[in-house]
């Protein structure tokens, strides 16, 4: 029993998402939307009773580095090769113009 996806259907969808579809879209979304909707029949035939389930085909492993804490740079060091400097700041060229309400 395969439920075919007829074009009132991509055209309803089409309307619902505000999309402009050619005939020629919709007629190839119908076609193309009977067909995964097939295949998903296909697959919802399965047995997968002893199939364990996944998330990812490949097992996954997270590279992280122990959470040690370093001593951090001072302010001197930090700024050391600043191209310019306020004090104890980075000093960078301004973007917004006065008028621009920010």
């Amino acid at each position: 029993m395969t439920a075919k996806i007829d074009e009132a259907q991509v055209r309803r969808v089409a309307l619902l998402s505000r999309l402009e579809l050619s005939n020629e879209e919709v007629a190839q979304f119908s076609t193309q939307l009977s067909d995964i909707v097939e295949y998903i029949e296909k697959l919802s035939g399965l047995d997968t009773d002893n199939v364990q389930p996944l998330a990812h085909c490949l097992p996954v492993y997270n590279v992280l580095r122990e959470d040690v804490p370093h001593p951090s740079l001072t302010n001197d060091q930090a700024l050391a090769n600043a191209p310019d400097r306020e004090d104890e700041y980075f000093k960078v060229p301004k973007i917004l113009d006065d008028n621009s309400g920010a």
